[in-house]
């Protein structure tokens, strides 16, 4: 499918492509008016879906989890703990069904253990914005071209001891919005940025000899500097704070619940709110992001909220899942994500099934049921995994759920 735009949008519009997506279409922010819902914005938001089915059908939890080889996003630690030697997945997501046929996400991911306590892994995650048609003023065309973003990520991650593992990851980060179709302007899109990010995670397993077992996650991923598209104004990545608890319970030899909770915040800068003076439009509380660097973003976003910790508390997403596994061949899962009303009202269930043949090879699909009203573009979202896992055998049912 091949959509129509003019140039004169093209800087806004596909910067916010992704951006609005991600942030539900909310209906505060509007084209040419103040971000009154003050709503972070950073770019390069595809690094904020959830790639895989399982955590996906949980209400997109996914730090403190039992490992799988889709943790080398949610969090590295838990590579150290995997049970296998060897894994590999590739998941599809179609995205924004509802209003886009021809935009996707694709995510392939492994890992392999290379000693006592010691993983490493690889991912490449992949988002198709699809065939744009260039329009100027006046409707003629000038030439069609595809968007799209990919990460590249390695990773490494070891025990530290019997309960805690540590696991980092290193990005290639590369947005091109526009391909070689140059809008021309000032404030246009007139490259196709690259950068470097980090991420950082933390993984705790009490390993009790007793029904329930509890875990806990915590992970800082795309630590990166800001990035700009050719414009005068640059822009942060999407970096995120995320602390997880998982509790399981084990009924028996055949059948194990997990329940598990995550919460995140953006460490990006809130906008700040503005008023009107003399007829001129100024900054009434916060601070203009712009003069921030981007390590000052990052750790000046836990208290830079205009309307303070109350408004920061409204930047918090909650993710709540639940997994039941039988008999290590067969997983049904649910959950449901909450955002804020005033930043961005990202409310929606999450239903999801798994199915495992022979403790190797194995199905995830994962559906999404927006709940925050009518007329959602995330309507119908789906995301479908496929995963292998070799050597060594299982050692619990959750932990083989992948």
């Amino acid at each position: 499918m091949t959509r129509k735009i003019t140039y004169a949008l093209k800087a806004v519009l596909m910067l916010s492509l992704t951006g609005s997506s991600l942030v539900s279409f909310a209906q505060k922010p509007v084209l040419g008016q103040v971000n009154e819902g003050r709503i972070p914005t950073p770019a390069m938001l595809f690094l904020n879906i959830s790639p895989d089915a399982r955590s996906a059908a949980m209400g997109d939890a996914g730090v403190a989890i039992s490992s799988d080889v889709n943790a080398i996003y949610w969090n590295p630690a838990k590579l150290a703990v995997a049970d296998r030697e060897f894994g590999v997945s590739l998941s599809y997501t179609p995205w924004l069904r509802n209003l886009i046929n021809d935009m996707a996400l694709y995510n392939l991911s492994a890992y392999k253990k290379i000693g006592k306590g010691q993983t490493i892994g690889l991912a490449v995650n992949y988002f198709d914005q699809g065939l744009f048609q260039a329009t100027d003023d006046q409707g003629t065309i000038k030439g069609n071209f595809n968007s799209k973003e990919y990460a590249i990520t390695g990773s490494y991650s070891r025990v530290l001891s019997t309960h805690l593992s540590l696991g980092v990851n290193l990005k290639f980060l590369n947005s091109n919005l526009i391909g070689n179709y140059a809008t021309g302007g000032s404030q246009a899109i007139t490259k196709s940025p690259s950068t470097v990010a980090a991420d950082i995670g933390l993984f705790y397993d009490t390993k009790r000899d007793k029904p329930w077992n509890y875990t806990y996650g915590l992970m800082i991923s795309n630590i990166s500097g800001k990035i700009n598209y050719g414009s005068t104004q640059d822009n942060f990545v999407p970096t995120n704070f995320k602390l997880g608890m998982a509790a399981t319970r084990t009924i028996d030899q055949h059948n194990r619940f997990t329940f598990t909770l995550d919460l995140n915040k953006l460490m990006v800068p809130t906008p700040p709110s503005y008023k009107t003076v003399n007829g001129v439009t100024v900054i009434d509380k916060g601070t203009d992001p712009n003069t921030k660097s981007a390590l000052s973003g990052m750790f000046g976003s836990f208290g830079d909220a205009p309307d303070g910790i109350s408004e920061e508390l409204k930047e918090v997403t909650v993710s709540l899942g639940g997994e039941y596994v039988y008999n290590d061949m067969f997983a049904a899962r649910v959950g449901y994500f909450n955002e804020s009303e005033m930043k961005g009202n990202r409310k929606y269930a999450t239903v999801g099934v798994g199915f495992k043949l022979e403790k190797k090879y194995s199905f995830d699909f994962a559906y999404l049921l927006p709940t925050g009203g009518s007329g959602s573009p995330l309507a119908n979202t789906l995301r479908i995994s496929l995963a292998a896992t070799f050597d060594g055998a299982p050692k619990s049912v959750a932990s083989e759920s992948k």
